[in-house]
């Protein structure tokens, strides 16, 4: 899979929409339609509700498993939940809540029960089990049962965000797949004890410069519930022809160490008219950049399969965006590992380090738990957070500052794959070198690291211990630490580099 170029087209679908009246039929019809046009293969996901209605079970069956593959989109229905004897305490037949519409609003063996009805009735329809899985979340209970039991190739769940829909994922692992971990499916395994044979891809298409901190205003005390700017053909970016050739031609650059990556599709509920004109330009552009060698586009299953067949771990990854949409100043590197995540952000010469997140020991909040409420969160352990430590006049990051009090001015990035996962991204006057435990920092002169916060929002983590070796913080109850082998821990805030080098740890 090295430097595959892998466009997933995914499109799920509920045979309720309760909020208002739309051709869920029809607008299967259409995506189906499209795609034989276009010659794309691609994956349907399925709820409950849609093996027990006559009208999409015919769609599907008259689908060519040689283009099209049929999976699961889990989100719990009315009718699932009765066929189990639980009661159902949603507001509709779906509703999108997450202590009735999600698994981590049931108890474990509640979860057992729903996955045992929902493959039964799977395999009764289609007449085998599905081998790929996806929700807008679910937990690790689940995915272990799922795996141990019925076998699964690949899994899917949504971008990075905060509070959009009613839940939190953040601090993840930021794009492309990886491998979870069965103590907490929303972070990589560290190795083989702790792995789910199956990797697990993000959604949507995150715009990599500005989904981050989209729409987000530093001069109030807490963030705001995230907009969104993805690929998905309902919204404004993805219906945009201009954004969409930015996002293709960035996003699938080559620089991405392992393999580029996006989710393309819809869900039924918004509509053929929702996102017609999104759909038609996408897949229209799709079938142009397969044709000239591109990209590849194939059904989830696919990439799993290749994915397993090809690393036997999490490989690093990086998405790399030398320009945003509207503005050739502004650049965005995401880097990935088994271990951490960073975000390198350059905006018209200044440049801060806008995300750092530890995956460390975190479990499963929901592992053991029954989610009662409306909403639920997933996170990491944050050392830089730009999103939600912005606030009271204040944009939060990592910040490069020399002696004299004045910041580098860096130019567009170049990006080096070193190999093994490594990378160098440099900057003129500064250079950053990534590695899978760590990273260096490289400037013209000595320099401080200064860690801005404006908020804590409940978000920030606390001080445990500071010498000139470490940093130790704790997050949700987790310890970790960030080592510091060349340079200086001043504070918590703040580190000090040894001559014009700095070099931190977080494995």
């Amino acid at each position: 899979m090295k430097n595959k170029q892998i466009v997933n087209i995914i499109n799920f679908i509920r045979a309720v929409e309760p909020r208002e009246p739309i051709d869920l039929v029809g607008t299967v019809r259409e995506q189906v339609r499209l795609m034989r046009k276009h010659g794309l293969r691609g994956t349907f996901l399925v709820q409950y509700d849609v093996l027990v209605e006559p009208a999409f079970v015919e769609i599907l069956r008259s689908l060519d498993p040689a283009q099209f593959e049929i999976g699961v989109w889990y989100e719990i229905v009315q009718g699932q939940t009765e066929a189990c004897g639980i009661p159902w305490r949603g507001r509709y037949p779906w509703d999108w809540h997450t202590h009735c519409g999600f698994s981590v609003g049931y108890t474990l063996a509640e979860r057992e029960a729903l996955l045992d009805v929902l493959y039964k009735t799977f395999r009764e329809t289609f007449g085998y089990y599905p081998r790929v899985f996806g929700s807008w979340l679910f937990d690790s209970h689940t995915v272990r049962y799922l795996s141990d039991t019925y076998g699964v190739d690949a899994l899917c769940n949504c971008k990075e965000q905060f509070g959009t829909d009613g839940y939190t994922l953040w601090g993840g692992y930021y794009g492309q797949g990886y491998y979870p971990s069965s103590d907490n499916v929303f972070l990589p395994a560290k190795g083989e004890a702790d792995r789910i044979h199956a990797p697990l891809f993000r959604m949507l298409g995150s715009d990599p410069v500005y989904q981050y901190d989209y729409k987000q205003d530093i001069t109030l005390p807490t963030p705001k519930i995230q907009s969104v700017l993805t690929l998905e053909p309902s919204g404004s970016a993805g219906a945009d022809p201009r954004w969409v050739d930015w996002y293709m031609r960035e996003n699938f650059n080559g620089e991405c160490l392992s393999f580029g990556y996006t989710q393309a599709g819809q869900e039924n509920s918004f509509g053929w008219d929702g996102m017609r004109e999104g759909l038609l330009y996408q897949f229209a552009l799709f079938e142009k950049l397969q044709n000239e060698g591109k990209i590849l586009v194939e059904p989830l299953g696919d990439s799993g399969r290749r994915y397993k067949a090809t690393y036997t771990d999490t490989p690093p990854s990086a998405i790399v965006a030398h320009t945003a949409f509207d503005d050739d100043e502004r650049s965005s590197v995401w880097y990935s590992t088994k271990h951490y995540r960073v975000n390198l952000y350059g905006d018209h010469g200044a440049f801060r380090i806008r995300d750092i997140h530890v995956f460390g020991d975190v479990l499963d909040p929901y592992g053991q738990t029954v989610c009662r409420e409306n909403h639920a969160s997933y996170e990491a352990l944050p050392v830089i957070d730009g999103m939600r430590y912005s606030g009271l006049g204040v944009l939060a990051g990592g910040f490069i500052v020399f002696e004299d009090g004045t910041q580098p001015c860096v130019d567009d990035p170049v990006f080096t794959d070193n190999g093994d996962g490594r990378a160098t991204v440099n900057y003129g006057e500064l250079t950053i070198k990534l590695y899978e435990n760590g990273l260096d920092i490289l400037a013209k002169r000595p320099f401080v690291l200064e860690n801005r916060i404006g908020v804590d929002g409940g978000h920030l983590w606390k001080e445990r211990a500071v010498d000139k070796t470490a940093i130790e913080l704790s997050y949700l109850n987790v310890p970790y630490r960030i080592g510091v082998e060349r340079g200086c821990a001043l504070d918590a805030k703040h580190i000090r580099s040894d001559g014009c080098v700095l070099s931190l740890v977080f494995a």
